[in-house]
């Protein structure tokens, strides 16, 4: 399998399809997935010759279950180890979710020449948690409960969650997909219950306030007005506001895995902000 090792030993698990001289394209999941979820992006931009890239964060899918280094901070530098061993120039980072947040940290960090454009896609960025200098967040609560479910039946959360709000299979109409809902039990139980129940801290009590300020290629940030998840309100307003050189596009009545569901939408309009 192909891996990069990181500082602490830990071993990154990547996919990498496509022409060594083509434009990179850098896939960040969301919790609790893997690489794996980017599957139908990933052939999308190789059918129009990108080379496309997606890793399985620490703890997740194919790649180490460490102990330690759940968090943001650590997940850009795994980043940054894995851009670093392939060179990667001029490259488009395109984060989903929790997948969003790591993406923006490490775009604000990167070496100069390594980033060209970024995409965060219902991505938890500015903030999730509720506090006095965020309002509008989700109460603690919220979280509590997703890390108590994990703990008490991690692989029925692992239904529950697809099977509802995720892709939206809870709202009265829709098409629901046994598959997709397969695929994202799947890849979350290929990962290790401890790194998923400690990046529900990591995805929903990091601030990306600086991060985002500090970002200076251009941004798209794409969002579903019906993401039950990371709602719509409390993030990409917000995280367009904050860049320099961001754009907004809304999604009426999309769910937060809106990247699964529509991607005959979404493919062709990352592809045109990439070309732009």
């Amino acid at each position: 399998m192909p891996v990069v090792t990181t500082n602490d030993g830990t071993t990154l698990y990547y996919k990498d399809w496509g022409p060594r001289d083509g434009r990179p394209v850098v896939f960040h999941h969301g919790w609790p997935l893997s690489g794996d979820d980017w599957d139908n992006q990933m052939l999308f931009f190789l059918g129009h010759g990108y080379r496309v890239i997606a890793h399985d964060r620490r703890g997740h899918g194919r790649s180490t279950q460490t102990a330690t280094g759940h968090d943001m901070d650590t997940y850009a530098a795994d980043v940054a180890a894995l851009t670093d061993a392939l060179d990667l120039r001029d490259a488009v980072h395109i984060g989903h979710s929790t997948g969003g947040g790591e993406a923006a940290r490490y775009v604000a960090r990167a070496k100069p020449g390594r980033v060209s454009k970024a995409v965060l896609v219902g991505a938890v960025p500015p903030v999730m948690l509720k506090s006095a200098a965020n309002p509008g967040g989700l109460p603690i609560e919220v979280f509590d409960g997703f890390r108590d479910a994990l703990a008490a039946n991690r692989a029925q959360l692992y239904i529950d969650t697809p099977a509802g709000p995720f892709y939206g299979f809870n709202r009265p109409g829709a098409e629901v997909s046994q598959g997709m809902i397969d695929n994202w039990w799947r890849q979350g139980m290929m990962g290790a219950a401890n790194a998923q129940y400690e990046c529900i801290k990591a995805f929903s009590e990091t601030d990306f306030t600086e991060d985002l300020r500090q970002i200076e290629v251009p941004v798209l940030v794409a969002h579903g007005t019906d993401d039950q998840i990371v709602p719509y309100d409390d993030s990409a307003p917000l995280t367009v506001k904050l860049l320099k050189n961001g754009t907004l596009k809304t999604y009426e009545g999309y769910p937060h895995g809106m990247l699964t569901t529509h991607p005959e939408v979404l493919n062709p309009d990352i592809l045109a902000f990439i070309r732009s």
